[in-house]
């Protein structure tokens, strides 16, 4: 494997070498190297990296993951670079590349908290009963104008017309051509890292904008995601405006998801196992189904990891607030696209765009492994609007913890340590949010009450 490694830096003149292992939200960590010492540290195994990357929070804190003598060990980990992921880094003016990395214990044992870890884990349970699961994400965003304040609302950048949006423009032509040139050069940026990108759109926000994956590996499209998130940030600043990812940037602006579109192939001839003889959905399909609707209300925070979230999770703007199914419809949780037999498969759109796409799309799989031996039958599929049925989503980030911790069958397949890291995680975010005062409670009580 390092002379796999050695020989494609030295083919293409690489001087430097990201080697990127994400966290628990699915913020890239790591190290950069001289491309020489990179591949003599993979010969003799000293590439390492603290394992408290993760237990990080979004705020910089560290959560406690432990107590007593060993809170303060900290030990390393070992990286090991996943060579099937080198590709040329863009924007850079020395030649540089990045390489993901896998993380283990001196021992050789995986490091269980590793989210990339754990999607390559279930991904493995899907294969040792003869199924591989496919995914294609759909990934939207905002762009806005530079904001250093974060005590100021985000407003739309200007265009090339010299204007900002002020009205809703799906699949507006004319509006996707106002950032032409940060367009070109994010598809630019993705081409030299090799991304396998399908279609970009207007989307309903002012300035949100939509990219479309092409289906392959779960493992391999969360590493795209992670990589096109960074090419997006990267690209709009240099053009002078943000890029977020936020699942609800703005109050009056419709939210940011991540859809995943998500079908099982047979691993003996990859026939499609979402359709059956009659070419009608199979039990697999209904009971895969049946697995979302009963385990992904309860999983929330591994699809909706922040306060933030559950602000994009209402009514209307294509927000779901249930888990209801239906074909091609829009206000479900669960939506079952048209397609021909071959390309039957399920979209399940509760993930935000600021989800971790390695535990997002773990989540997916996991609820329907479960609904697939378990024989979990969904309900009825609706043809109304799911919007005026009950509400089966978590309303708040608390609410959805509470329910995660309860929630022992897709605990026992998470792992304890997995499990324990992540709840520390999220806790500690949580009460570091809830120890701000909003502008909300000084505009509406300072003088009020």
């Amino acid at each position: 494997m390092s002379n796999e490694i050695e020989a494609w830096i030295r083919e293409r003149g690489i001087g430097e070498i990201e080697c990127l292992v994400p966290d628990m939200n699915g913020v890239v960590r790591g190290k950069v190297y001289p491309a020489p010492k990179f591949v003599t540290a993979t010969q003799d195994g000293s590439l390492r990296l603290p394992s408290s990357i993760f237990a990080l929070t979004l705020t910089g804190q560290y959560a406690q993951l432990e107590s007593g003598s060993k809170a303060h060990r900290d030990p390393d980990m070992v990286l090991h670079p996943d060579a099937a992921t080198l590709c040329v880094a863009p924007g850079y003016a020395t030649p540089t590349a990045f390489v993901f990395a896998d993380t283990t214990r001196i021992d050789g044992a995986p490091w269980e908290a590793s989210p990339r870890h754990l999607l390559k884990r279930i991904s493995q349970m899907y294969a040792d009963k003869g199924w591989t699961p496919l995914v294609a994400p759909e990934l939207e965003f905002y762009l806005t104008a530079v904001n250093p304040d974060p005590d100021l609302p985000l407003t739309p950048p200007l265009g090339r017309s010299g204007r900002a949006e002020t009205s809703p423009q799906p699949y507006g032509l004319e509006a996707v051509t106002e950032y032409e040139d940060l367009i070109e050069s994010i598809y630019e940026y993705a081409e030299t890292a090799s991304l396998h990108l399908a279609t970009m759109i207007h989307e309903s926000g002012t300035a949100q904008l939509e990219i479309n994956f092409n289906h392959g590996d779960p493992v391999s499209l969360s590493d795209q995601v992670v990589v096109f998130k960074r090419i997006v940030r990267q690209v709009a600043l240099k053009h002078g405006v943000y890029a977020t990812f936020m699942a609800k940037p703005m109050e009056q602006q419709p939210g940011s998801a991540m859809h995943l579109h998500v079908s099982v192939n047979a691993s003996s001839d990859g026939r499609n196992l979402f359709t059956d003889e009659t070419e009608g959905n199979s039990d697999l399909f209904r009971h895969f189904v049946g697995g979302l609707q009963r385990y992904l209300p309860e999983i929330a925070p591994l699809f909706g990891p922040n306060v933030n979230s559950f602000r994009r999770m209402r009514p209307h703007h294509d927000a779901p607030i249930n888990v209801q199914w239906g074909y091609d419809n829009r206000s479900c949780g669960l939506r079952v696209p048209i397609a021909d037999p071959q390309n039957r498969r399920v979209e399940n759109r509760l993930p935000g765009a600021d989800a971790n796409p390695y535990l997002a799309m773990a989540a997916t799989l996991i609820s329907g492994y479960l609904g697939m031996t378990e024989a979990i039958e969904p309900s009825d599929m609706i043809e109304t609007n799911a919007y005026v049925m009950a509400r089966t989503l978590p309303k708040t980030l608390e609410e959805a913890l509470e329910r995660f911790k309860a929630c022992e069958p897709v605990r026992a397949i998470l792992g304890q340590r997995f499990w324990h890291a992540f709840n520390c995680i999220k806790e500690a975010e949580l009460e570091a949010f809830q120890g701000v005062i909003s502008s909300w409670e000084r505009d509406h009580l300072l003088l009020k009450v």
